[in-house]
């Protein structure tokens, strides 16, 4: 078995579900690895990622794993056996690896729940807007690296844009519509930017204003992209060495009730859309 020299976050997804099905069978991996006829290093790899495994191999472990969920089985197959080369592949080697991590997940969402206090979300912003986010930097990127940072914001924007967007929910706090960013023309043209998605019928805009009581709320942000089976859903948040992925299941069901708690203490649509109106005339 040829071991992988990199494991992207897709490939080490799947091995920690099917560690998952394993621990809960209440297999050590030796006796997985008896199962299967082969040795705990082989269980080993294909947990860790720097292994692949093929459709029999998944369906024979969910078997042994007294597994009987067959939309999260036929899920785990569709992972292992995906061989998509996708547009974020120009990128490898010229952007670190969560930049190519974060865009391959994306592709895979069937749904999409964004909360933003302190940026426009990434799915709304303009390439003006983009390069002075990735501007501010320190220290501060070579022309070429910003560059390449902002192509690969725009080109993520496929998922809402694309011939097959997906339902995308964006929860925005009235901060995040207030910093300048860039200068006056700039914002408005990202307020204006915003508006236009907001009319999208896949899309919906809700705002929180700084004129709400009782919100408690401001440590809430987060990406929450759902996958093939709640199972397989995941939340990214930022934190100081990067985007982190969180995919436990506990976890996962606590941001989906944090979701659901910012989104009922927003605007509606409509409203929403009146108040990014009346801030862009204020510019």
């Amino acid at each position: 078995m040829v071991r992988r020299a990199l494991v992207t976050a897709r490939q080490a997804r799947l091995g920690a579900e099917l560690r998952k099905l394993r621990e809960a069978a209440g297999l050590k991996g030796r006796e997985a690895a008896a199962l299967l006829g082969t040795d705990s290093a082989q269980v080993s790899q294909i947990e860790f990622g720097t292994a692949g495994v093929s459709e029999a191999r998944v369906r024979q472990l969910a078997a042994h794993y007294s597994c009987t969920d067959t939309e999260l089985i036929d899920a785990l197959v569709a992972m292992a056996t995906d061989r998509t080369s996708g547009w974020w592949e120009e990128y490898r080697g010229l952007l670190p690896s969560p930049f190519l991590d974060l865009a391959e997940l994306e592709h895979h969402t069937t749904y999409r729940h964004d909360v933003e206090f302190l940026h426009v979300p990434g799915l709304f912003q303009t390439e003006d807007y983009a390069r002075a986010v990735f501007s501010y930097r320190v220290p501060a990127l070579p022309a070429d690296d910003l560059e390449l940072r902002v192509r690969h914001r725009m080109a993520r924007k496929a998922i809402i844009t694309g011939p097959s967007p997906i339902p995308y929910t964006a929860v925005i706090h009235e901060a995040a519509l207030r910093i300048r960013v860039g200068d006056r023309a700039a914002m408005r043209a990202q307020l204006g930017r915003i508006l236009e998605h907001s009319r999208e019928e896949h899309v919906t805009v809700r705002v929180i204003p700084f004129d709400l009581d009782g919100f408690a709320g401001a440590t809430s942000a987060m990406m929450y992209a759902g996958g093939a089976v709640p199972k397989l859903d995941t939340v990214v948040r930022d934190a100081p060495q990067g985007a982190g992925f969180i995919d436990s299941e506990a976890q996962l069901g606590a941001f989906r009730t944090l979701f659901r708690k910012v989104e009922s203490a927003s605007l509606g649509p409509e409203q929403s859309g009146d108040f990014i109106h009346r801030l862009a005339k204020e510019l």
